[in-house]
């Protein structure tokens, strides 16, 4: 499994799971915490999670899948910007624990930038890192001048959660590589795009029929996903909603993108030339 590695030291596997949508039904409950379960057997240890997704059914999913597994986790989860005062974060911390059955996260994040100055967020993330109940904070939505925002007030935050994959390739301008000087691991979510559009394009096909993998001829979604993890210090987190995607995801570690690979890729998705707004979802 490739690795990435924090500001603080602490060495992650680059691929690990997200949970966007999962929970929301009860008939596909065994599945998900099975593919979750399967997931952490895999290697892939870190999983994100978020107060906002289902209203609280993620986490919750998520702390029955890990009970007995909570210490071979890297969990993650997310405070909405309207909860996210000096007291917000602290009540909103304690009640994402709940759902989630244990006593800490290990890496706490802003979910997007809301109204709330940053200077008191980030205090009500000290707080929760002195008290134990987090022991890393970071943010996830923000743009380079929210970075810079950021910087003024601390050097603490150790992560960035953006939207990041072929159809959107707006932060390789400039976000990708100023959050990497930072030492600002980027969280990369929806790796493998939205609606299948990207997984069925002509050129993503082109690719993988030039791929194997241990178990096969390569999906594009695995070269998707390869493309993803190409970049240093990059973690791609897709949903891990059924087993069978999980070894797929899996799987997507073993590719190696040859140069003519990104040559196609940049012809057909190209990379950008001017700095644009974070794109968002």
């Amino acid at each position: 499994m490739r690795t990435v590695t924090l500001k603080n030291g602490k060495t992650l596997p680059a691929l690990g799971m997200g949970t966007w949508n999962i929970g929301d039904s009860q008939s596909r409950r065994g599945e998900e915490i099975a593919s979750l379960q399967a997931g952490i057997e895999a290697g892939m240890t870190v999983i994100d999670t978020a107060e906002m997704y289902g209203s609280g059914r993620s986490e919750s999913l998520v702390g029955e899948a890990i009970a007995d597994l909570r210490d071979d986790v890297y969990l993650v989860s997310k405070v909405t910007p309207s909860n996210a005062s000096y007291d917000g974060v602290q009540k909103h911390c304690r009640a994402s624990l709940r759902r989630l059955g244990t006593d800490r996260l290990d890496l706490y994040l802003l979910h997007w930038r809301g109204g709330v100055p940053l200077s008191e967020t980030v205090r009500g993330m000290e707080q929760l890192r002195d008290d134990g109940l987090i022991l890393d904070w970071g943010v996830s939505n923000f743009d380079t001048d929210d970075m810079e925002e950021l910087d003024g007030i601390t050097d603490a935050c150790i992560a960035n959660q953006v939207l990041y994959n072929l159809e959107y390739r707006g932060t390789e301008f400039d976000l990708l590589n100023e959050d990497r000087e930072r030492g600002v691991m980027t969280m990369a979510y929806s790796p493998l795009g939205q609606g299948g559009d990207l997984l069925s394009h002509p050129a993503m096909k082109d690719v993988a029929k030039g791929h194997e993998t241990s178990a096969g001829p390569a999906t594009t979604a695995q070269i998707a996903l390869a493309w993803v993890l190409r970049q240093k210090n990059v973690m791609a987190i897709p949903k891990a909603g059924s087993s069978k995607h999980l070894r797929e995801n899996v799987l997507a570690t073993e590719i190696e993108l040859t140069p003519e690979d990104l040559a196609t890729l940049d012809r057909a998705f190209a990379p950008p030339r001017r700095k644009t707004h974070l794109a968002m979802i």
